[in-house]
């Protein structure tokens, strides 16, 4: 018999990135009384990884609940950038409506689109929220006019063209339904969840059906599975089913069962449809697969999670400084730790190679990619990288490949010179809207391959004034080369530790990205020289100390700022020869072959292939 718990309501937040996401959850956890009086609570309380606090984005969603007049709300936090997709995706499975937070300036951006779609795809019910009107340039009555025809051009049918709106200022903690009254608190945000998003609703008597669609792992309990009860009820050490993909059933025992109440999970007995839980005591348990009644295992069906668009070479570090700074530097290590993150990263394809030492790793995008590179490194792990390569498809004989839909807010004065750069990498402009604040805002379809590298650029040329936001548009024909970088590598000669005068010497050649100090080894980069080639620099070289002293002689040498290379730069930069070797403490740029005479063979031999080839 079909049951409403009318004492629970699931939600997800999605949004653009920066919209205010992680601000919203704070204000709801803060004025729903979870934290004590006395508690120091951090800002963005949700964003719980060392990660995630630095660069203020979220990378992997979270779960929380709050009590509000006896009703208890289950908040799913998602990220917002298109590269973690795949944790969206999965998290919808699990609630029965949305709020869809958009900024009151900048409106609909998009990866508010894609996340919008998948939410009308899987028949969401959505409360539109327009964050941020406490801004001066807020302009929330034209962003609701954009949102709306957001929801026309995806397909919303009139129920869900019927949502409510709420205006609110996520970090001062309070909302209005009507922008003529003064907002005070986030009440009328409870109250249009508990009104508009459907309770959940079930059978509580009928065999148990509940969807993994996140994993958690915890030292003392082994991996914890999340998902949402559809149907019957779970208690604590039941033996149940569990049903993968492909129809396989094994069995299992819950150990724990838990709830979410504020940050914490709470110990239970028993939980009924529309409980948000978490599990633990299956150990090989999945994303994706079914918890099921034991007499009567059904597997309920799983989102398709789009394919990965990019994907990078992950080898054992090779270079001659290696070992020194990883704790987990073998094969063995990295294959297993690869592994690992298959299990709880569901974009992310790993595939072996011919050797053993490389494995080819496949992502949403370069950000989903430097994110784990990064992870791994904080964990001790040292490797190599190569440049990141799109995925491209054969369809009906044809070549295709990934196209991003990338849009640009950029100050007038600089629209002439991001038009031309992104011209000579293939980009189609689809749409150009005029300035607001002196801003214009341009939109481009663009393969994948023509947005690796220009982020950097695109700061340059617009002196750090453009914002540029990109996502998946889908698969097109292959469009034409794409001009590689244009300016060569300044490539050390010789093993030693850089020195002032010899870094003094290279820099007529380039821009430098080490300091003097630095150890290097023939092979590494050490900056990006001004022409086309790559130039072989000494930059260990000493001045010969001679008896004759030539006025100024001993005036101190001037270095150039050295341009300090962060990850993701280090990625962009590469050439397709290059590889970045990245270790807990250090981030470096070399050759692939690191003997000059071995590289200049390769290159003439390439040179000969290419001029016999046409």
């Amino acid at each position: 018999m079909s049951y409403i718990r009318e004492d629970i309501r699931n939600i997800a937040i999605i949004a653009h990135v920066d919209h205010g996401k992680t601000t919203l959850v704070d204000g709801m956890l803060k004025q729903s009384g979870i934290f004590r009086s006395n508690e120091k609570v951090d800002e963005r309380v949700m964003d719980s990884n060392d990660l995630e606090k630095e660069r203020g984005i979220t990378i992997l969603s979270k779960n929380t609940a709050v009590i509000h007049d006896g009703i208890k709300i289950n908040i799913v936090d998602t990220p917002g950038h298109a590269d973690f997709g795949g944790e969206v995706e999965r998290v919808l499975k699990m609630v029965d409506g949305v709020l869809l937070l958009v900024d009151a300036f900048e409106g609909p951006m998009p990866q508010t689109r894609f996340v919008l779609k998948k939410a009308l795809e899987l028949k969401k019910k959505a409360i539109v929220v327009v964050n941020k009107i406490d801004r001066p340039d807020a302009r929330p009555n034209e962003v609701i006019d954009e949102v709306f025809e957001l929801f026309i051009e995806l397909g919303a049918d009139d129920e869900l063209l019927d949502f409510p709106i709420v205006y609110c200022s996520a970090r001062n903690g309070i909302a209005t339904l009507d922008l003529s009254v003064e907002a005070v608190n986030l009440e009328p945000l409870f109250k249009t969840i508990i009104e508009h998003v459907p309770a959940p609703e079930g059978d509580e008597d009928a065999p148990l059906q509940m969807l993994v669609t996140s994993i958690d792992s915890n030292e003392y309990v082994g991996r914890i599975a999340v998902g949402k009860i559809e149907r019957g009820k779970l208690k604590k050490n039941q033996q149940v089913a569990v049903c993968d993909k492909d129809g396989e059933v094994r069995n299992g025992k819950i150990a724990n069962l838990y709830v979410y109440n504020g940050l914490r999970r709470v110990d239970v007995e028993e939980a009924s449809i529309g409980d948000i839980v978490a599990v633990s005591g299956i150990a090989d348990i999945n994303i994706g697969e079914t918890i099921a009644d034991i007499s009567n295992p059904e597997a309920l069906p799983f989102v398709d999670i789009d394919e990965p668009t990019i994907s990078m070479t992950f080898s054992v570090n090779d270079s001659p400084f290696a070992g020194r700074e990883g704790e987990y530097v073998t094969s063995r290590h990295l294959r297993e730790r690869l592994m690992k993150e298959l299990e709880t990263n569901v974009s992310l394809r790993v595939k072996e190679t011919e050797t053993t030492d490389a494995f080819e790793v496949s992502g949403r995008g370069e950000l989903h990619l430097s994110i784990l590179i990064e992870t791994m490194r904080r964990e001790g792990y040292e490797l190599q990288v190569s440049k990141p390569r799109v995925i491209f498809k054969d369809i009906d004989g044809v070549k295709h490949e990934p196209i991003e839909y990338l849009t640009i807010d950029v100050p007038e004065e600089f629209m002439g010179v991001v038009m031309e750069k992104l011209g000579t990498r293939k980009a189609e402009m689809v749409n150009m809207t005029s300035a607001i604040n002196g801003y214009v805002r341009l939109e481009f379809k663009i393969p994948a391959r023509g947005l690796i590298g220009y982020r950097n650029e695109f700061l340059t040329d617009t002196k750090g004034n453009g914002i540029m936001n990109h996502i998946f548009h889908g698969y097109e024909p292959y469009k034409g080369d794409i001009p590689e970088r244009t300016r060569g590598s300044l490539v050390a000669f010789e093993s030693g530790e850089a020195v002032t005068y010899g870094l003094y010497n290279a820099q007529e050649r380039g821009t430098l990205f080490i300091p003097a100090g630095t150890p290097v080894y023939s092979g590494m980069i050490v900056g990006v020289c001004s022409r086309a080639e790559d130039i072989e620099v000494n930059v260990c070289k000493k001045k010969h100390v001679t008896n004759m002293r030539a006025s100024g002689s001993d005036e101190a040498l001037r270095l150039t700022p050295h341009t300090e290379m962060t990850l993701e730069q280090s990625l962009e930069f590469i050439a397709s020869d290059e590889l970045v070797e990245v270790t807990p403490k250090t981030i470096r740029m070399r050759k692939k072959i690191l003997d000059v005479n071995l590289r200049k063979k390769e290159a003439s031999a390439k040179a000969k292939a290419a001029r016999e080839g046409k």
